[in-house]
């Protein structure tokens, strides 16, 4: 298993499709709100995300998601620009992301779209 993208050690894995901040929105019992997340779409399909760039390749990401078959589209029930959002087809979760431009929103949705239908 390669964790991260540790190219030097191992040269014929492929580069994540999409990576970078985006803003996820937090719904537990106790916390409310948004915060920073650093993500990175892998080729297989599999969106993982950290709590920061640095972590990626150093800890285990914080969560993985299959996007195989998923839901997502741009989402303006929130009241708040370049949010989108997407629904795994296992589990009951809605993610819900803000990207800081409509262009950045556009990379993701693409990458993620591209995911969704292999």
């Amino acid at each position: 298993m390669v964790v991260g993208s540790d190219i030097s050690r191992y040269p014929n894995t492929p580069r994540p499709t999409c990576r970078g901040y985006l803003h996820k929105r937090t719904q537990s019992a106790i916390l409310k709100g948004w915060r920073k997340r650093w993500f990175v779409l892998k080729h297989n399909g599999y969106l993982h995300y950290y709590k920061h760039k640095k972590d990626e390749g150093k800890c285990r990401p914080l969560e993985v998601t299959k996007l195989e078959g998923a839901e997502i589209g741009i989402d303006a029930s929130l009241g708040k620009p370049f949010v989108f959002k997407c629904i795994p087809q296992i589990g009951n979760r809605i993610f819900y992301f803000c990207a800081t431009s409509n262009q950045e929103m556009k990379r993701w949705l693409e990458a993620m779209d591209k995911a969704v239908h292999p």
